[in-house]
């Protein structure tokens, strides 16, 4: 799990639903090719940048078996998690309104909730979980 990234000697732990994102700078051009002009850095709506981090996911508490006594608890209730889909390495555009600015030692992050992520695009296609889309006939 890519749960936490280091910034000099911190170690960034990202905790539930929310993304770890180091922004393009304005001008920048990303591995897939699209470009973010300079003119377009400020006043935008969205934004984007690289996943560094991705927090566990969705926190969900450990169902109870139907034959059990309601009254009875369990000494620690058992976390589980749903995963999210995005991984380190991956490129997200995210709504800039409901990320939060974090700067750590002169390098600038945004902790996103992934409810606010609107695009991840990834370079590889991970095959065993998801094919790529048909190609279109000619």
């Amino acid at each position: 799990m890519d749960d936490s990234t280091y910034v000099g000697k911190l170690r960034l732990v990202v905790t539930g639903d929310r993304l770890l994102i180091a922004p393009l700078s304005a001008g920048e051009r990303t591995h897939t090719g699209l470009y973010l002009p300079d003119s377009a850095a400020d006043g935008k709506k969205v934004s984007s940048g690289w996943v560094e981090a991705v927090g566990p996911g969705y926190p969900v508490a450990t169902p109870v078996a139907p034959d059990d006594e309601p009254w009875k608890q369990p000494s620690r209730p058992q976390l589980q998690f749903i995963p999210l889909q995005a991984r380190k390495g991956d490129f997200a555009m995210y709504v800039k309104s409901s990320a939060y600015e974090l700067n750590l030692e002169g390098k600038t992050f945004f902790v996103v909730p992934y409810s606010a992520v609107l695009v991840l695009l990834r370079e590889d296609w991970d095959t065993a979980s998801i094919s790529p889309p048909p190609e279109p006939e000619a």
